[in-house]
Parts: C-alpha cells; sequence; structure tokens
C-alpha cells in the first residue's frame, strides 16, 4: 500500500456511511446492511475534492467544453498500461458509460437488430439495449466465467440471420465474475467479430481496478479491434457516480462512426464531473493504489469469511472490480414467503433468503441472465468490519434455518 495514503476503505464508520444519501445507503430499509450496488464507501482522493471545491468556490459550474477528459485518459492510459493508442481525435466525452454504449450501437445497428452479450453480466445491457429497440442475445461464459469465443461465435452467428452487423457488448474487465480477460482471450473474440463482420461495443468502467496477479488489457489494443468501441469512466475507479462524464473511445477505421453520434449526447455531459474525472485521473494514483491494496486485502478476506460462515457457497476469486460472484446453489435455499419484505423488492432466491433472514442486501444473480441464477453479487468496496458484520449475519441466518 502507498505509505503515504491510508487504506480508503478503512476511513468511515458504519454511523457515518448511514448518513448518506445515494442509493446504496437510502434504497433499502435502514436495518439493511447493504452490499449490493456499485458504490464504494470510500471519500474521494483529496484532489478531486480540491478540484470540485475550486470549480464551486469560481462558480465553474457552466456548461462542457473542450477535450479535457479525452486527453486526461491518453496519458493515463499511456502511464497505466503501457498503451499509447488513444488518440484524442478519436475520442468523444459522453454522460456516462451507459450513455456512450447505447450511442455506438445506434450508429452501428437499426431498431430490431440483435445485440449479444456474454453472460451473466451487468442487467442494464439488457436493459439499455431493449429500450434502444435491440434484441438481446447470449454468449454463456465458461463455468470458471471465462469468454468462451466458440458461444460469441454460435451467438453472431445467430444474429447474422437478422442483423446485416451484430454487436457484440462486452464487459472488461467482467461484471459480475471480476474476471480480466486476458489479451488472447479478447484477441480470439476479435478474431470472431472480424470473420462474421459484426462490431465489439466494450465497457471498460472498472478498468483501473485490476487487483495484483492480472493485468488489463484495452480491448481497443488488440489485433483485429480496430473497427471496435470502448466506453471508459473513472466513476468505479474513484467512486464518482454521482458526477456523470465518460468517454467514448473509436479504433482507428470507426473513427467515422463516431462523427455519426449525434451532438446531442455530448451536450448531456456534466462540466463539474468532467474537473473531478480529470483530477482523479491526474492527481488520484496514488490513492488509487492504495484503494487496490485494500481490495486485495478484502478479496482474501471476503474468501476466508466464505469458507467461515457459508459452507457450500463457492467463489472464484476475483481479478479485477470490487465485486464478489458467490455460487450458492448448493444451499437448496427455501423460497422466499409469501408477503416478504424482499418481494417487495423484487428479490428471489439466495438474495431474498440473506435479504429476509440476515438483513443484508445483495444483487439477484438472475438478474444478470442466463447463468446467474442461485448466485448474488456482493460488493465487497467496504471496511473489513462491515463484511464481517454480514458474513456474520449471513451464517447465522444459514445455521438457523
Amino acid at each position: 500500500m502507498n505509505a503515504s495514503v491510508p487504506n480508503p476503505l478503512e476511513t468511515l464508520t458504519l454511523d457515518a456511511l448511514r448518513r448518506r444519501t445515494s442509493e446504496k445507503w437510502r434504497h433499502y430499509p435502514a436495518d439493511i446492511l447493504p452490499l449490493w450496488v456499485a458504490e464504494m464507501d470510500v471519500v474521494p482522493p483529496e484532489p478531486v475534492i480540491e478540484a470540485v471545491h475550486a470549480a464551486m468556490t469560481l462558480g465553474d459550474t457552466g456548461y462542457p467544453s473542450g477535450d479535457a477528459y479525452p486527453r486526461a485518459l491518453s496519458r493515463f492510459a499511456s502511464d497505466r498500461w503501457g498503451w499509447a493508442g488513444l488518440d484524442p481525435e478519436r475520442m468523444l466525452t459522453v454522460p456516462d458509460v451507459m450513455t456512450g454504449l447505447v450511442a455506438a450501437v445506434e450508429v452501428l445497428t437499426e431498431r430490431d437488430d440483435a445485440v449479444v452479450v456474454c453472460s451473466p453480466v451487468y442487467p442494464p445491457f439488457y436493459g439499455y439495449m431493449s429500450q434502444a429497440g435491440r434484441r438481446v442475445l447470449e454468449a454463456l461464459l465458461t463455468d470458471d466465467g471465462r469468454l468462451d469465443p466458440e458461444a460469441v461465435r454460435a451467438a453472431l452467428t445467430e444474429a447474422r440471420s437478422t442483423t446485416r452487423q451484430p454487436v457484440l457488448l462486452l464487459s472488461n474487465p467482467h461484471n459480475p465474475t471480476g474476471v480480466a480477460h486476458t489479451r488472447e482471450e479478447l484477441t480470439a473474440v476479435a478474431a470472431v467479430a472480424r470473420e462474421l463482420g459484426a462490431r465489439v461495443v466494450a465497457d471498460e468502467i472498472h478498468s483501473p481496478l485490476v487487483l495484483n496477479g492480472a493485468d488489463f488489457t484495452p480491448f481497443l489494443s488488440v489485433p483485429g479491434a480496430e473497427n471496435a468501441f470502448a466506453v471508459f469512466s473513472a466513476s468505479k475507479a474513484w467512486n464518482l457516480a454521482g458526477l456523470k462524464a465518460a468517454v467514448l473511445s473509436a479504433g482507428p477505421e470507426a473513427a467515422a462512426d463516431l462523427r455519426r453520434v449525434p451532438w446531442t449526447v455530448n451536450a448531456g455531459v456534466s462540466h463539474v464531473a468532467v474537473i473531478a474525472h480529470c483530477a482523479a485521473l491526474e492527481h488520484g494514483v496514488p490513492w488509487l493504489d492504495a484503494l487496490l491494496s485494500g481490495l486485495e486485502q478484502n478479496r482474501d478476506l471476503v474468501a476466508s469469511l466464505v469458507e467461515e460462515h457459508l459452507p457450500g457457497v463457492t467463489m472464484n476469486r476475483p481479478q479485477a472490480t470490487y465485486l464478489a460472484w458467490l455460487d450458492c446453489r448448493a444451499l437448496d435455499l427455501p423460497p422466499a414467503e409469501a408477503g416478504s419484505v424482499s418481494q417487495r423488492f423484487d428479490l428471489a432466491g439466495p438474495a431474498a433468503f440473506f435479504f429476509d433472514h440476515a438483513h443484508v442486501g445483495l444483487n439477484d444473480g438472475a438478474r444478470y441472465g442466463s447463468g446467474g441464477e442461485g448466485f448474488v453479487r456482493l460488493n465487497f468496496g467496504t471496511s473489513s468490519a462491515v463484511l464481517r458484520e454480514a458474513f456474520e449475519r449471513m451464517g447465522r441466518a444459514l445455521r438457523a434455518r
């Protein structure tokens, strides 16, 4: 851990966190310990706080202007990943990652066209694509959560029967499994997409959150991805989800498509958010390194707590993100009782059980598409004390069944 930066995950008490008004802490009743939505229990780095404070003090709260975010991201990619291929001339600032993904899909496809996702995957991939009038087809991950090029081939082949140019939406690193796709895996997927006349749009929001023992490979950096898109935001790594901004990047063969994105997409960007995200990329790396050390400790803690308190539950150690994908299928849990609180929130399976009986809020794996039923997603971007309390509650609930 960076000696000059304390572990950001251990700076806030539970009492302080309960004073927050964001979705994580206000969506469920107060007795629920929330380990669900991807907000971390941290305070952003001081340079970000100072940049936002300076903007507010100056009244620099107008409309966004210029390419500060693309230039900051290009420098970060070069310094962090050793990749100098991000050209600000092929980048567009957008309000958030899902807006960028939808914008790319809409310039590449028509309504009723097919979009392929690698399931189980981030639920908004389904909802946003459906809202945009696209049909979602699935290519299942392998049993250990990795990309399966042959499953991608089968899904894209099916899509080609009705769609001239299908799109593959890629989560890189993958949410919810926490897998950091390798260069070889991404190259294989790019080759399949090229062969079948498909285009790839990659969600790389978790890219700064690759943990020790793994590496992040930008999709646009692999051979065959020259006609692809990728979307990045500093929001997950620096806990800035409420300050909306992101960057849509195009490979060299997709530059003309990027220019077809409507100006209204860029118009929705928050100027103050861009200031915050640029400060994170340019001055928040020591804080990020301290965070990653803390997340590695929490990942190992979660693995030991699963073994101690949840016999029968298994977990592949995430290589990236602050999300643990817990396989609860062997627990044989009873269904939620009629009228239970979990049903008010449309939870089912093990997420409903732990909600009702342990008062722990987790994400329902069934929401992540095929392959997710019987799983829960747990956010370990919090303090070790909160994690221990959550697992003790879940363990007691299992023993009391």
